[in-house]
């Protein structure tokens, strides 16, 4: 695994590093384990980690740390990170396991309106839709747009579809969408443009949990379809 880096100061109160300017599974490994790692041993003064597709956003408190320059501590100590954590990454390549989160996702109809274009724009039928979409495990890239929302990357060029050109003023809470070659779920109601093929009765966003989000960056999501029936039972279960 490349050990290629590269900081830059975000104002005088956090750090962006950047891994690469290409998004792949291999790169956002390097992002999600250097994230955990600071959240499992965080330097005096660390605040947050923004995990995102190719780099992270370390937030501190300068006034926390003991020397006079916070960035170049910083760095020091995200460096020593970088080097023990990539090493052991390399090391254990190929023996990760994946930390699956099955989605059940009722297709089509009021819960996918737009399953039928997608059908239409690729010659397919909405079942092999429904197929493709729910037969392939997909990495959570980042987490952003609404609280919550997973950025989800590697579907299918046969069911890849352009976002709509005016997008929905709302879009309802677990509502499942494409977006060219990306899926991602809406965790509150909002206005959006993506491709709605399908909704989840699962809650992705609760503020008032310890955990407020459901999906997090370096996650894997499984997509699996159910019946409007199992859809209403488990919406009145999750209440």
């Amino acid at each position: 695994m490349s050990k290629s880096y590269s900081f830059y100061p975000l104002g005088d109160a956090a750090v962006l590093i950047q891994f690469a300017d290409i998004v792949s599974e291999e790169v956002h490994r390097q992002v999600t384990t250097v994230a955990r790692t600071l959240e499992q041993s965080p330097f005096r003064g660390w605040i947050e980690s923004i995990p995102s597709f190719t780099s992270i956003a370390v937030y501190y408190d300068a006034r926390k740390i003991i020397k006079p320059d916070g960035y170049d501590t910083v760095y020091a100590y995200v460096c020593n990170i970088l080097e023990q954590q990539l090493d052991d990454a390399t090391a254990e390549k190929g023996s990760v396991d994946k930390e699956i989160v099955e989605i059940p996702v009722c297709y089509g109809a009021d819960y996918g309106p737009d399953l039928d274009e997608v059908a239409q724009r690729n010659g397919l039928l909405p079942e092999e839709v429904i197929q493709l979409h729910s037969g392939q495990d997909y990495l959570i890239y980042a987490i952003g747009f609404a609280p919550g929302f997973p950025y989800v990357g590697g579907v299918s060029e046969k069911i890849a579809t352009p976002r709509k050109k005016t997008p929905r003023l709302r879009i309802p809470a677990g509502s499942v969408g494409i977006a060219g070659m990306q899926t991602g779920i809406y965790p509150i109601e909002t206005p959006g443009g993506w491709q709605i093929i399908g909704r989840t009765p699962l809650a992705l966003f609760q503020p008032e949990a310890q955990s407020p989000t459901l999906l997090n960056s370096g996650q894997y999501i499984r997509f699996l379809p159910i019946t409007a029936e199992e859809y209403e039972h488990l919406r009145e279960v999750s209440l």
